[in-house]
């Protein structure tokens, strides 16, 4: 029987998709590939073979992609793929620009249940070369003046701003990947391919996690550099623990964080505030905020009211997305977005792809941002995001 999406009620319109509706047992068509691997807190979640393919460049046309997503759950099928930062446009009317992106502002796969297995990795040495930053420090520093411009006007109370680390990339991409993952093990990586590009996300930060009726969500707002030697390196820990900057960036975002899921659930806590996670080159600080939602939920419903996560905005969220569009001199894509999977249960695991590389041919970049607040410098902004860009420039 043929798949049929259900209407949507928040705008009758066609998804673009990959191909047309599928029928029970046909064969899938050639050139219908999208692979996603995922390692959340290291279990492996294989996604191959997809039924279908919903890719969407159309903010227009998002809510009826997830109308179909809400179908082929019903069907018992898995959801897996990936959002853009610029899919939040979509779920905002002020935010909303008539116009196909090129680069898909949603793509996930429908496949039966994923295996439990980590693909073999090749020992292929791969090659970075010309590596470069998309902004020139003179304009860097000129936007940092104006984000403090904006908010001692009040407009906002902080903006997470991004820059791009670019450059040219030769060599097997999966090797790389899991040469970046040994160099710095984080909690939440995934990779994707599809579609003439790969995704290699090397993230330190949970968006969130949806079990039956329960939600955490977990904001990363902090980060301090590790010490030379055991001693210094308790003492930088020490330090970041107690700085007003860090906290204040910190709290904000997770009271951010709470109004936001409170839109849709209830019994909102944050249980723990100021977290410190330590990787091989920084460390880390993040905040817990849990909640309450229907099982039942519809995605479309929990995406418009946390996407994206207001630790890569800023607050408040809307007012912190229209200055980012303005100053921002290219799209994120997928930096900043979400990367994940749904059950047919309607439980739901994405992490936020920060310290995430992008590859399409033999070009690559990845998104390095940092949250400006009144007291932010541009000298300590930029180094912020130099060593956050540590583990692939040490490649």
């Amino acid at each position: 029987m043929p798949f049929i999406p259900r209407a949507c009620p928040e705008r009758a319109v066609c998804a673009e998709r990959s191909r047309g509706k599928r029928v029970e047992g046909e064969p899938r068509p050639k050139g219908q590939a999208m692979k996603v691997f995922i390692e959340f807190e290291k279990k492996p979640l294989l996604f191959e073979n997809p039924l279908d393919i919903i890719r969407v460049r159309d903010p227009n046309k998002v809510a009826q992609a997830f109308a179909d997503i809400e179908g082929y759950l019903d069907e018992g099928r898995h959801i897996a793929g990936f959002m853009s930062y610029e899919a939040g446009y979509s779920f905002e009317q002020k935010l909303l620009i008539d116009k196909n992106y090129d680069f898909p502002l949603l793509c996930f796969g429908i496949y039966d249940k994923p295996s439990a297995k980590r693909p073999d990795s090749t020992r292929t040495s791969g090659k970075l070369d010309d590596t470069y930053i998309n902004i020139s420090k003179q304009e860097y520093s000129g936007n940092i003046e104006k984000i403090r411009q904006y908010i001692e006007c009040g407009d906002v109370y902080q903006i997470t701003y991004c820059i791009k680390k670019k450059f040219k990339f030769s060599g097997d991409a999966w090797a790389l990947y899991n040469k970046l993952l040994e160099a710095q093990p984080v909690p939440y990586p995934a990779y994707i391919e599809t579609d003439g590009m790969k995704i290699l996300s090397l993230s330190p930060e949970r968006f969130f996690l949806k079990k039956g009726g329960n939600i955490l969500a977990e904001p990363m707002k902090g980060t301090w550099w590790r010490g030379h030697n055991i001693l210094a390196d308790m003492i930088e820990r020490y330090r970041f623990s107690r700085d007003r900057k860090n906290r204040a960036e910190n709290i904000m975002i997770a009271d951010l964080l709470r109004n936001d899921l409170g839109r849709v659930g209830k019994n909102i806590k944050a249980p723990k505030l100021y977290r410190i996670t330590k990787y091989r080159t920084l460390y880390q600080m993040t905040s817990i905020v849990t909640g309450k939602v229907p099982r039942d939920i519809r995605c479309y419903d929990l995406f418009a009211a946390l996407f994206p996560s207001g630790s890569v905005t800023g607050a408040p969220k809307i007012r912190a997305m229209e200055i980012i569009k303005e100053i921002e001199n290219e799209e994120r894509m997928i930096y900043t977005g979400a990367i994940g999977y749904i059950t047919p249960g309607r439980d739901m695991y994405f992490n936020i792809p920060i310290r995430t590389v992008l590859l399409r041919g033999e070009e690559g970049e990845m998104g390095i941002g940092g949250g400006i607040v009144w007291d932010s410098t541009a000298e300590g902004e930029w180094r912020e995001g130099l060593l956050k860009a540590k583990f692939l420039a040490d490649l």
